[in-house]
């Protein structure tokens, strides 16, 4: 059964930092591609981050210098580190993965909840 949990979310102020766990078991985190999406309350789901199953990142602008994507395969769980939070960033925060070839089989967490006060 495939699982990814996130943990690390939490109220933080703006300016400060946050380090989001997505703990993947029942797939190999090699063979997927992996995302951070988020969701604010009355807005669409947004890709944040991704990475490849072969290192490749990116990152939406809004995001891009602050936010860090990163994955440890043998650990089998995907990072993201956000930097110098904005009030902007407040948003329920998902896991994404995406098998690599066969892109229509994909799997996501419950969500963590990251609220930045100004």
């Amino acid at each position: 059964q495939v699982q990814l949990v996130e943990s690390g979310g939490g109220l933080v102020q703006a300016g400060g930092s946050l380090r989001l766990s997505c703990a993947a078991s029942g797939i190999n985190l090699s063979f997927n591609d992996m995302g951070w999406y988020r969701q604010a309350p009355g807005e669409q789901r947004e890709l944040v981050a991704r990475i490849t199953y072969g290192g490749s990142a990116n990152y939406a602008d809004s995001v891009k210098g602050r936010f860090t994507i990163s994955r440890d395969n043998a650990k089998n769980t995907v990072y993201l580190q956000m930097n110098s939070l904005k009030p902007e960033d407040t948003a329920v925060y998902y896991c994404n993965r995406k098998h690599y070839r066969f892109r229509s089989i994909e799997s996501w967490g419950q969500g963590t909840q990251v609220t930045v006060s100004s």
